[in-house]
């Protein structure tokens, strides 16, 4: 599966892919050892698609970071403005009691 293919599939589906590519792996690693792999490739096929999965796992993962740090960013400062209304308000609750 090519790069182009893996990018449009959801994160859901991707960490299932990357669980079936880690056992056919584990899979053509016993046949190689017992000398039964004809194709010794595709083990470096599966360990390439491995490799793409994870890098797009990181790449989604870490864009979702920037996007709640981006949302945090925006919220900051009516945050601020909330924050500084209670500190009057309890100021001016504080002077009504003097």
């Amino acid at each position: 599966m090519e790069l182009k293919e893996l990018k449009k599939k959801e994160e859901k589906d991707l960490h299932k892919l990357l669980a079936e590519s880690r056992e056919k792996l584990r899979v053509l690693r016993f046949k190689d050892a017992n000398k039964q792999l004809k194709n010794v490739r595709e083990v470096r096929e599966i360990r390439e698609m491995i490799a793409r999965i994870l890098t797009l796992l990181n790449i989604q993962n870490k864009a979702g970071e920037v996007k709640k740090e981006e949302k945090e960013a925006k919220q900051a400062p009516v945050l601020e403005k909330m924050e500084e209304k209670k500190e009057e308000k309890t100021k001016t609750k504080k002077e009504e009691k003097k």
